[in-house]
């Protein structure tokens, strides 16, 4: 069972931990990766929508692993 975002302060959360994972390296670990995406999928799509724009405002960087 996937992670379901239930409130914009637990995307936030998961915008931090996409922002400290960049600063460590160039790229997202598999598990990271799969657990947020599936957190997009499953979660209300206005918590996605929420997701993306944040991570395009504080790090860019990261959405080629968001981008279908």
């Amino acid at each position: 069972m996937a992670y379901k975002w239930k409130s914009r302060t637990e995307v936030d959360e998961a915008v931090v931990v996409v922002m400290n994972s960049m600063d460590k390296g160039p790229d997202l670990s598999p598990w990271l990766f799969r657990t947020i995406q599936a957190a997009i999928d499953d979660s209300d799509p206005e918590f996605g929508t929420y997701f993306l724009q944040e991570i395009k405002t504080h790090a860019p960087e990261a959405m080629r692993w968001f981008l279908e």
